[in-house]
């Protein structure tokens, strides 16, 4: 096995080298080139291979920030082992900042794709056939959809005992029980045997040093527990482990005030926000229903009448 050649999109990464590589996605109508940037960093010492990526959602840019300063840094270079990183997955949308590809489809909900089917399905093919077979692990970041603010948490489903316990060794502050959804790249490379990790941490179009910062150190904890680089593990934690939840949702339309700081623990009855019109008239109030944790807020302005505004754990492992 150490002998079998590290070949991906065609070229041979020897051990000890670096490789630039590009996936050729599309044209855009102005006939120029769309390609995925691809760094390989391979160590002299045989090990497993590490998949890091951001931007699967096009606006999710605190996970394209945690993938850019991994590299910057140079955390990407293993002692042992190969670490792919692909910043920006979906860069159709990066470059729009919005969500989906141009097809107008969630990349996040058609894989393992088509060879001949839409824009997005197409990419995931060549994603799964080129890609997914290289890897033994990967942590796939994300961030909050809209205006709704995560709070640092990793996902999986806690039946996975490997994905499980490289929740725990990640160090966020929550870990969310989360099955796969269908159709996802998760659920696509849990069938191929592969142990996945969402970590999920700020909102879209937002970029946050302390959500960066969590999943730099969550992406550094993995690699030294995998034996890929000689790190001590930052800072442990004790996460909070929610194996259910529910959204809190607006009651009313109108004007939005979160009252309660993301992450916080909450008795019942704690009044969370207020929704109000701007004629100074109605005020209505949001109440916890249980005692939970909040890790997740919705921070827009004006919120309607059955928008979620506050992720809430229902029951936890003690």
């Amino acid at each position: 096995m150490s002998d079998k050649p590290f070949v991906i999109l065609g070229k041979e990464v020897k051990k000890g080298e670096r490789a630039f590589l590009e996936l050729d996605v599309a044209k855009l109508h102005t006939r120029s080139s769309l390609k995925i940037s691809i760094i390989v960093e391979r160590a002299k010492q045989d090990g497993p291979t590490l998949l890091l990526m951001g931007g699967v959602h096009g606006d999710e840019v605190n996970g394209v920030a945690i993938v850019r300063d991994i590299i910057r840094k140079k955390y990407n270079k293993p002692t042992k082992g190969t670490v792919i990183c692909i910043p920006v997955l979906n860069v159709f949308g990066y470059l729009n900042q919005t969500r989906e590809f141009p097809d107008g489809r969630d990349l996040n909900r058609v894989f393992p794709g088509s060879s001949s089917g839409s824009l997005a399905s197409q990419f995931a093919h060549r994603f799964t056939k080129d890609i997914a077979p290289l890897v033994d692990y990967v942590i796939d970041f994300h961030a909050g959809g809209s205006a709704r603010e995560n709070f640092p948490n990793v996902r999986g489903d806690l039946g996975n005992e490997k994905m499980f316990e490289l929740a725990k060794v990640f160090g966020a502050p929550f870990i969310l029980h989360s099955r796969c959804i269908a159709k996802s790249l998760r659920e696509t490379l849990t069938k191929m045997g592969k142990t996945v990790i969402l970590y999920e941490g700020g909102k879209s179009k937002h970029l946050d040093q302390f959500i960066i910062s969590h999943g730099v150190n969550g992406a550094l904890n993995i690699m030294t527990y995998l034996g890929m680089r000689d790190d001590a593990p930052t800072s442990s934690v004790h996460p909070v482990i929610i194996k259910k939840s529910k959204w809190i949702r607006a009651p009313f339309s109108g004007m939005f005030q979160p009252l309660v700081a993301n992450g916080s623990k909450v008795a019942k009855k704690t009044l969370l926000g207020r929704i109000t019109d701007p004629y100074g008239e109605f005020e209505k109030k949001v109440f916890a229903p249980l005692d939970g944790h909040i890790f997740n807020v919705n921070m827009a302005a004006i919120v309607n009448k059955g928008d979620a505004l506050f992720h809430i754990s229902v029951e936890i492992f003690e």
